[in-house]
């Protein structure tokens, strides 16, 4: 630990040099004996502070845990010699408080003891953070001399965002030749009846609807729709964040992305990832329990990195978009630039529908005239976006905040049913 001297020391070595020079200066020895015991105090409490050695350790249950959720951990205090006050305090990350326990502490330790304090950590927001740093204080005799110093020995913690459970989804216009949960438009082996019509020779025997051939006097065979799935790709637009009075769009747009990736991998879909932002990343289409850990690892690293460089869908390479994929786009249409990627995807055929994260709830709300037209400005431009898509066939819907997303889901749903036909 380094040692430090404190201001006590200081004040007293100072009175003391004080006293010195005011008796050789005004020639009054009394005035050096006033000073005499602060400097035999302080030489005193220098001499007798000894570095105690101690080490702090913090150790958590687990390296992964969901925002909001409590986090077992363990602090281990040692001291090589005994200390009378020693103060402890967690160099806590933002976004991570200590729920159960204290973050600061004092505690008094004799030579050789260990000390072992129970704590709970909660996560308050999702990211990708480093734990462990302990600060710490040790008080010499007379507290004029402590000994400080910082253990980092941090480990890595995953916080995953938290993801509500979706009961129904955006059904994709087109499937896949893989078996899942969707219906195929066209006929052939399946479970859900799609159509009644005449036997013809080389029809299978299987598919024989007896009951409709009893009642036409006639053979009558049933077609069904397949059960197949669909290739999804969640474009996450990080080009730009508005925080306020604890509101972020980017925050939302997370949470989001995990619960539709999630509702489609139970669906046994593919899914697959496009950042879209300052750095554009990628995750290709994939199904299970391992593409839905790779999703939301890929989330938690998601951040807004300041780029004025033009970019659109040429940067994204053709087999991370599937033929047919359906493309659900998260955006708060704050940048141009997804707001024309998203354009370029639907005129190539992609089934594009936008979820629009819309800011006025994260209190932007203007407070004088300038940022009030300012502000009215950016609603016109907004609502122009919105139009031109609207315009290609493209389904959008605003998600207003924290919250369920069934709503918004529900508005692409009933613009899709419509069938809208796009006007170019």
């Amino acid at each position: 630990m380094k040692r430090v001297a404190s201001a006590r020391l200081g004040a007293y070595a100072g009175l003391a040099a004080l006293g010195m020079l005011a008796a050789i200066a005004l020639g009054r020895p009394e005035l050096a004996a006033v000073g005499a015991p602060l400097a035999v105090m302080a030489a005193a409490g220098s001499a007798a502070a000894r570095d105690p050695h101690a080490t702090a350790r913090l150790a958590l249950s687990r390296d992964r845990a969901i925002e909001g959720e409590l986090i077992p951990a363990r602090l281990v205090v040692y001291a090589e010699r005994a200390v009378e006050r020693l103060d402890v305090e967690l160099v806590m990350p933002a976004n991570l408080r200590v729920a159960q326990g204290s973050q600061r502490l004092r505690l008094r330790l004799a030579a050789g003891e260990e000390r072992v304090i129970e704590l709970a950590l909660e996560a308050q927001r999702w990211g990708a953070l480093r734990v462990g740093g302990v600060w710490m204080r040790a008080q010499g005799p007379l507290g004029l001399v402590a000994f400080e110093a910082v253990h980092d020995q941090t480990t890595a913690l995953r916080v995953y965002p938290h993801a509500e459970r979706l009961r129904r989804l955006v059904v994709p216009l087109g499937t896949q030749a893989s078996a899942g949960n969707l219906l195929a438009h066209r006929a052939g082996d399946g479970i859900e009846l799609a159509d009644l019509r005449a036997y013809v020779p080389g029809d299978a025997v299987r598919r024989i609807h007896w009951r409709a051939s009893a009642r036409r006097g006639a053979l009558v065979v049933s077609e069904r729709h397949p059960e197949r799935n669909a290739d999804v790709i969640v474009f996450l637009d990080s080009f730009a964040d508005e925080r306020a009075a604890g509101g972020s769009t980017l925050d939302d747009t997370v949470r989001a992305a995990l619960a539709l990736a999630r509702g489609y991998l139970r669906g046994r879909d593919r899914v697959g990832l496009i950042g879209f932002g300052g750095v554009v990343r990628w995750l290709r289409a994939g199904s299970g329990e391992r593409q839905a850990l790779a999703i939301a690892e890929a989330l938690i690293d998601t951040s807004v990195v300041l780029s004025y460089a033009w970019k659109d869908a040429r940067l994204i390479p053709p087999r991370v978009l599937p033929p047919g994929a359906l493309v659900i786009a998260l955006t708060p249409l704050l940048d141009e630039r997804a707001e024309h990627t998203l354009l370029d995807l639907r005129a190539r055929g992609f089934d594009v529908c936008v979820f629009d994260i819309d800011p006025d709830p994260a209190g932007l709300a203007p407070r004088d005239e300038l940022r009030d037209l300012a502000w009215r400005l950016w609603r016109l431009r907004h609502s122009a976006a919105r139009a031109r898509m609207e315009r290609l066939g493209i389904a959008v819907t605003s998600w207003r905040g924290p919250g369920s997303i069934a709503l918004p889901i529900e508005e692409v749903t009933a613009f899709r049913r419509r069938g809208r036909v796009a006007r170019r």
